[in-house]
């Protein structure tokens, strides 16, 4: 049903018919320093992601203090969620002139900036602006620039790096959430957001340590790489790689053009300086200038010529069918996991379940289960037997069906081993970046990846409120999951049957030649 890049060939410009040379790998490339860098990413991810799963307890605070509708109030974390997600197209803009390590550190301080805006706020409207466009644009630059970074780092053990670092999420769920409740208590909801605005600023060390990897660190990457795939699933995606190839997939001949005429420009700056060397001092302060500006120049047009042939070139990304039917599924999927997370609190006061619930939430459990989740699926999809496809699909279909059994229990117990499989399936998160980089490969999987999180952005940022007006009008929330869980299920059908279709449309094509 599906195959990786390698077998298939998919290498959007790489060679991949270089693997026979033997060529000295790397060691930071699955060791050395590319444990900081699952490190890093483990860290964003407490601070980002598991803050984000803790907004619940915020969203209460909220209710209480502006007294606004459910709907509206719940437009503050979904736009909070959603725009860290949506921005990630222009995120890896940013990333395609500056790199991830500047790219994170001034999306740290932007997210600091937001949540300590926030605690000044005098209505919901103005949470509009800090908190969710404000601090969702920081995380935006810090989420995709860590997730990048682990794919440019591993090569042999992709899902597990991957898995390990994103159960951040997972703690930061669980240490945010009692966090947040604490510092409510103790200090109220305006100090506990600019006390979380302090502790957000360690974003910032974070994007320090990202360590960019040498072009020809990355090629050696692949050079290396061992096919793992079964040849006979190769043939599912073959006709989709030769499409693109047939396009001429962002190919390398405008690239290497463009950087003929960069370097020329740098050249002849370079030669002005080398002859006004006998110039005044004034003189040559301003040609330092002159070079620093057309070198600043030449990387952003080579940037944005990455990131414009990415997405609106005659061989964009969009050619790959497979890659199109993954970001229809991912429009559906997020805020069916983003849902529990926000509204669990107000399913637990009506049922009567609170003093259950504060000895050990639900929103917990899902937390800590997310966490094994995410390294046992990275695990078992890096074993050399498995496809990742398959396993991510299997755990898409679990969680569908969580979502749409939680609304029918009632109880603690029932509730709590529905949120257990929530927590687990969801660890497939884990294997999106691994998934996308198959498809892509690695040097457009800042762009790929942006996409798919914009997508999710998307249903992130409609769920949340889509559930709190449902309950405005029928007071209860199991409509929400109802639809959601339906439209989440479409999606992963789609997914399903697009390699499928892939797989038939090559043989079909072998027959006519055949009979020619």
């Amino acid at each position: 049903m599906y195959a990786s890049r390698e077998d298939i060939g998919y290498d959007f410009g790489d060679d991949s018919k270089v693997g026979n040379k033997p060529v000295k790998p790397n060691p930071n490339i699955d060791g050395g320093w590319a444990w900081m860098i699952v490190l890093s990413s483990f860290l964003v991810h407490i601070l980002i992601m598991g803050s984000q799963m803790a907004l619940g307890i915020l969203n209460m605070e909220w209710l209480e203090e502006f007294n606004q509708s459910r709907g509206l109030t719940a437009w503050v974390s979904s736009l909070s969620m959603g725009i860290t997600l949506i921005v990630g197209p222009f995120i890896g803009l940013f990333i395609s002139m500056c790199g991830c390590r500047k790219t994170a550190i001034i999306g740290g301080i932007l997210n600091a900036l937001g949540w300590i805006l926030s605690a000044y706020a005098s209505n919901v409207h103005y949470l509009f602006l800090t908190f969710g466009v404000t601090a969702g644009i920081g995380s935006g630059m810090v989420y995709l620039p860590a997730v990048v970074m682990v794919g440019q780092y591993f090569q042999k053990r992709r899902a597990l790096a991957q898995g390990l670092s994103t159960t951040g999420t997972g703690f930061g769920a669980f240490l945010m959430t009692a966090l947040l409740k604490y510092l409510c208590t103790e200090f109220g909801w305006r100090n506990a957001m600019f006390i979380q605005g302090a502790i957000s600023l360690n974003l910032c060390v974070c994007g320090a340590l990202m360590r960019p990897l040498s072009p020809k660190d990355v090629s050696e990457k692949y050079v290396v790489r061992n096919n793992s795939e079964d040849d006979n699933q190769a043939k599912a995606l073959s006709h989709s790689a030769e499409t693109i190839k047939s396009n001429g997939v962002l190919s390398e001949e405008p690239e290497k053009k463009e950087e003929a005429i960069n370097e020329e420009m740098l050249d002849s700056v370079q030669h002005i300086e080398i002859g006004s060397k006998s110039r005044s001092g004034k003189n040559m302060h301003g040609l330092r200038i002159l070079k620093t500006v057309s070198q600043l120049t030449v990387t952003v047009r080579k940037g944005f010529a990455i990131w414009y042939s990415s997405y609106f070139g005659a061989a964009s990304l969009f050619t790959n069918r497979v890659f199109v039917a993954f970001i229809i599924w991912a429009l559906f999927a997020y805020s069916s996991f983003v849902i529990p997370f926000i509204h669990l609190p107000e399913i637990v006061k009506q049922y009567n379940l609170s003093r259950q619930n504060n000895i050990f939430p639900l929103t917990s459990i899902i937390a800590i289960v997310h966490i094994f989740g995410k390294v046992i699926l990275g695990i078992i999809s890096d074993l050399p037997c498995i496809s990742t496809w398959n396993v991510f699909l299997m755990a898409n279909f679990t969680l569908v069906t969580c979502i749409l059994t939680l609304p029918l229990m009632q109880t603690y117990v029932s509730l709590a081993v529905v949120c257990a499989l929530i927590g687990f399936s969801s660890g497939y998160f884990s294997l999106m970046p691994v998934v996308t980089e198959d498809l892509v490969g690695i040097k457009h999987l800042a762009n790929a990846y942006g996409i798919i999180i914009c997508a999710n952005g998307i249903s992130a940022l409609f769920g949340p409120p889509f559930a709190g007006w449902i309950y405005d009008i029928t007071h209860k929330y199991d409509f929400s999951f109802y639809i959601s869980g339906l439209l989440y299920m479409v999606g992963v059908v789609f997914l399903f049957i697009q390699p499928c279709i892939q797989k038939k449309q090559p043989r079909e094509k072998s027959t006519e030649e055949a009979q020619v």
